[in-house]
């Protein structure tokens, strides 16, 4: 059996953002040579979510208002983790959304259901962020 390990990087521009992250994880899955086995993503901050649905910008636009209405950004004050950094929100979005996917590898390409992409969930932006992609297999 293989590892292959690969961080992505991003620093989304605005506070709350989503990204299709699949062509980079289609990427790293060739350079790694698995074509059977298990890709593993996870957001490696604990603002930030990696999650799988429909690439479609009406859904997103729902998920920012859900997600809002779940944990407001404001006031800032509703929030006791708020002091050094105003981000508690971020923290609740990112437990809703999840940390990470586990997707199959079958014949060298990601094994998706209709209409499914990884998306890189960003809550708390502005600054530099990783994504890990781990894949295990032969």
């Amino acid at each position: 059996m293989k590892s292959y390990r690969k961080e992505l990087h991003f620093n989304i521009p605005t506070r709350r953002g989503f990204v299709n992250i699949t062509p980079q994880v289609e990427a790293v899955l060739a350079e790694s040579g698995i074509r059977e086995g298990l890709c593993l993503v996870n957001a490696m901050n604990i603002t930030a979510s990696v999650f799988i649905n429909d690439d479609e910008s009406g859904l997103h636009r729902d998920y920012e208002r859900w997600l809002e209405r779940l944990a407001p950004e404001k006031p800032y004050s509703q929030y006791d983790h708020n002091g050094y950094e105003d981000n508690a929100d971020a923290h609740l979005k990112r437990t809703v959304m999840g940390r990470e996917v586990v997707v199959a590898v079958t014949g060298g390409r990601l094994d998706f259901g209709t209409w499914e992409q990884i998306f890189y969930g960003e809550f708390d932006g502005k600054r530099n962020k990783r994504v890990l992609v781990k894949i295990v297999g032969e």
